[in-house]
């Protein structure tokens, strides 16, 4: 794998010029401030345990507290936890039985290299960075509305790890893509990541309390992705226990201030032709639905009517009900509003337009609305946008027209302006420009810069804590004096130094799992218990539940449902009756068709108020702010969701008939499935208890003919209902085990 040395976008002509060093060190003597330098790697005992200089670090510590390392796990475990780190799918028997076959000394390293160049690699890392980057496919208050083209920046994630992108290259675009010279579309997506914001629609908010909001998030979650600090506590103050001033924060504050919300053309490879293609026909079609509806004619005095009554509220609560209505519901409503007609763009206009359609009820009499009969129009033209191609857009930001100043917000109120300052950084961890006002582009320069120390330290634990449980850095989210101390501080900037010189995920990702700490048994160990409960010392592998995505993912991959496709628009799996009927949700929940309800959980669409509830069951973050880990809770409503949800009971009874179909003799099906499930074969004490599971099974359904009927209502020759529902049963077993939700 080649080594990737800084891109060209951070050693781009001189814009900043960071120190090497530009810490707090003589005003703090904090860790995670220090300056970043290779450590030596120790000197051990034991160095037949060592595979790479990982475990010297790991192995030091363990030496001076007389504990031995944990054995390397089975090759069964370790195939089947490998491909769960890397692409969150298990294996195959067939790639099982080819591990276990393979003895050369390359074996495992190949094992890696071949994951690692998997497209489905960028899915699985693709979903910890989409947990960073708080996504999500609604606004998430005020009946949740969709994002349509939320998805976009999600593919970019994926294309964008599975390409190893430099990591420098990573940021900088993600913050300032929209500002690169020359910038693509694709670079222009990236800034999706600032568009991942909530957003509230509700009636009687204030916008600009609410821009001002999004402005705070955006800060927040840079402070906490990339340093790992809790900067949003400067908000209404200097923080009260890191070096972070409230005036240094709105210098950060003051980079996004003047960033505009933006939908962009984004098309997909291929979509171009049949767009364009159909585009005259559509607004040829689209303008005389509007001209015989008399839209053209009453919309601009609509307009007009409109704007006198935003400037002189009170008059008319009907109007002043659509203006709050435009304000608070469309993006960029007012705005476009006080746009001339002839300035405003083909979006902005449309979006108006379809507002007009759907509000001018509220000025008219019923009569009046009834006459007019826009009801009617409305459905044909969202028959007409329906029958368009697809021609992808993009969430994204852009710089405003007339810049904003910023100034200190007294106490973190919108309204309260204090001194104005200008976008700038930490003095602590200071840089300096030659002249000229900083922008995006510099801060994303100045996160990857060598002076900067956190980045790296905070990016390499967040991966370690993938791979064992936690991070060296327990507090994942800070880095600062209130967060827990490293445990092994120098293997934390051994692994920082090597990205930062790298800039490569897949490479420090890799250089991690061929390290012996990273293969051990994650067996319980009695002498641990008291001396490392939590395995801080890394004496042993982690064993975890898995995420809530791959728990599904997993179900459906070994029962043969799973359709691999990498990227596109979100999908909505079949979910239980009852969060169907209940919420604002229900009408917009239109199930997927044909192979697209058995993607992904990466895919299912992601609404913040009412989150698909076995995601929520599983603990996946609500998507309001940047989470850096997950939490693991264990609760009765998760073994319910295992046994009755609807798309485990398909994945059973698919799993049924994948056994039935592969094997013919009861022993070999049960071998069979076990190993599709776990990867390994079962012992004769679990053979003979899923065989006694398995008669039970039958008896029961014996007498309930119905439900047999109900649990496997396919025909297969040979095989009748009854024995084709036991078997369901048993599947049924097989995807409710711990082994199985869990990661060893």
């Amino acid at each position: 794998m080649q080594v990737k040395r800084h891109s060209a976008l951070l050693l781009a002509p001189a814009v900043l010029l960071w120190p090497a060093v530009c810490l707090l060190a003589a005003s703090s003597a904090h860790w995670a401030f220090q300056p970043l330098e290779r450590p030596e790697k120790p000197v051990v005992e034991d160095s037949s345990w060592v595979s790479n200089p990982i475990d010297r670090f790991v192995l030091a510590r363990l030496e001076e507290q007389g504990i031995a390392p944990s054995p390397e796990a089975a090759k069964t475990t370790l195939i089947r936890r490998v491909h769960l780190d890397l692409i969150g799918l298990p294996p195959t028997p067939a790639e099982v039985d080819a591990f276990l076959n393979d003895a050369s000394p390359g074996a495992y390293g190949s094992l890696l290299d071949r994951l690692l160049d998997s497209p489905h690699y960028g899915e699985k890392w693709g979903r910890h960075w989409l947990d960073l980057a708080r996504y999500a496919d609604s606004h998430g208050f005020r009946g949740d509305p969709l994002r349509p083209h939320a998805w976009r920046y999600r593919d970019w994630v994926i294309n964008a790890l599975n390409a190893d992108m430099p990591f420098d290259r990573f940021t900088i675009e993600q913050m300032a893509g929209d500002l690169l010279p020359n910038r693509t579309t694709e670079q222009h997506v990236a800034t999706g990541f600032h568009r991942n914001t909530p957003t509230n629609t509700e009636g009687g908010s204030d916008p600009e309390e609410w821009r001002v909001e999004q402005v705070v998030n955006r800060v927040n979650t840079v402070g906490t992705v990339w340093l790992g600090l809790t900067v949003g506590c400067a908000q209404c103050h200097d923080h009260k226990y890191d070096p972070i001033t409230q005036k240094q924060y709105y210098e950060l504050f003051a980079f996004f201030n003047d960033a505009e919300e933006v939908d962009i053309d984004a098309p997909l490879s291929g979509e171009r032709g049949p767009y364009y293609e159909a585009l005259s026909n559509y607004r040829r079609e689209r303008e005389r639905l509007l001209r015989e509806a008399g839209v053209f004619d009453l919309k601009p005095p609509w307009e007009k009517k409109l704007l006198y009554h935003a400037d002189n509220p009170g008059e008319s609560a009907p109007w002043d009900i659509t203006f709050d209505e435009l304000r608070t519901a469309i993006d960029l409503g007012e705005t476009i509003l006080r746009t001339p007609p002839a300035e405003r763009t083909v979006k902005w206009e449309k979006r108006l337009t379809r507002f007009f359609i759907y509000e001018y009820k509220r000025v008219l009499t019923k009569d009046e609305w009834e006459k007019l009969d826009f009801v009617t129009l409305r459905e044909r033209l969202d028959a007409l946008d329906r029958s368009l191609p697809p021609f992808s857009e993009a969430q994204a930001i852009h710089v405003e027209r007339n810049p904003r100043k910023t100034h200190v917000l007294l106490r973190g109120s919108y309204k309260d302006f204090g001194i104005e300052v200008q976008p700038g950084v930490p003095d602590w961890l200071h840089g300096s420009r030659a002249g000229g006002r900083l922008d995006r582009i510099d801060l994303g320069r100045w996160l990857v810069s060598d002076g900067n120390p956190l980045t790296w330290r905070v990016t390499v634990n967040r991966i370690w804590q993938e791979f064992f449980g936690r991070g060296l850095v327990a507090t994942s989210e800070d880095f600062g004096a209130q967060g827990e101390k490293p445990s092994h501080l120098e293997l934390l900037d051994w692994l920082a130094s090597e990205f930062n010189e790298t800039q490569s995920f897949k490479r420090i990702i890799r250089t991690i799992m061929m390290s012996s700490a990273y293969r051990q048994s994650s067996n319980a160990r009695p002498d641990l218990i008291e001396h490392d409960p939590g395995n801080a010392l890394v004496a042993r592998q982690g064993r975890f539940r898995l995420p809530a995505e791959l728990i599904r993912d997993s179900a459906m991959a070994v029962s043969g449902l799973l359709y691999p496709k990498i990227g596109g628009r979100s999908i909505r799996p079949p979910r239980p009756s009852g969060a169907t009927r209940m919420g604002s949700t229900g009408g917009r929940w239109k199930l997927s068709q044909g192979r697209d309800r058995y993607r992904r959980g990466l895919y299912i669409q992601f609404h913040r108020i009412e989150p698909y509830p076995q995601l929520a069951n599983f603990d996946m973050p609500g998507s309001y702010e940047a989470a850096c880990r997950r939490r693991r809770s264990n609760t009765p409503l998760q073994a319910l969701n295992l046994l009755n949800d609807a798309v485990f009971i398909e994945a059973a009874r698919s799993l049924a008939f994948r056994t039935l179909a592969e094997a013919e003799r009861d022993a070999d099906r049960i071998r069979f499935a076990f190993r599709l499930c776990l990867a390994r074969d079962p012992d004769p004490l679990e053979t003979d208890w899923l065989s006694t599971s398995f008669d039970r099974q039958k008896k029961i359904l014996e007498q309930d003919p119905e439900r047999a009927e109900t649990l496997f209502p396919l025909e297969m020759a040979g095989v009748n209902r009854l024995e084709g529902a036991a078997w369901v049963g048993l599947g049924s077993v097989l995807l409710n085990l711990d082994e199985f939700i869990t990661r060893e």
